[in-house]
């Protein structure tokens, strides 16, 4: 059986069940669909929603997806430490000053109070908290 998401020409939408696309459009010829709603015997088919099911992963597709988070964090924090100036606790007043031109743009770290974020969150500074992994390997997080 094949279900096609059928129209009449007042508008209706209904579906139809076939044995097939060949059993639909000979009855359709025939003038034995009609809409339910009206009984309109001029019908068409109409794009119905599609799903299709994905096959699961192989086994092997899951282990070639495996991501090394601490590996990643540790590359994250690099990039950071290269390209972003370390201010220190000096964070928010430097952060400001860049908000309002008072010094050039640039990528800046640091650290902040609680007090400090929401003072920056409230002048509309943007930034982003980043939580750093320890670098030494005998401390553990």
């Amino acid at each position: 059986m094949i279900v096609f998401d059928l129209e009449c020409s007042q508008g209706h939408v209904f579906e139809g069940w076939f044995e097939s696309l060949e059993a639909y459009e000979d009855q359709r010829e025939g003038g034995l669909i009609s809409c339910p709603y009206c009984d309109d015997a001029r019908v068409k088919r109409i794009l119905s929603p599609v799903a299709v099911k994905k096959a699961a992963p192989a086994r092997q597709d899951l282990q070639e997806a495996h991501i090394d988070y601490k590996r990643l964090a540790r590359e994250v924090v690099e990039y950071v430490h290269q390209n972003f100036e370390d201010v220190g606790p000096q964070f928010t007043s430097e952060a400001l000053k860049i908000h309002y031109g008072v010094s050039e743009r640039r990528n800046i770290r640091g650290s902040a109070t609680e007090n400090e974020e929401k003072l920056l969150k409230e002048e509309g500074v943007e930034f982003f908290k980043l939580p750093v992994p320890s670098t030494d390997p005998k401390k553990k997080n």
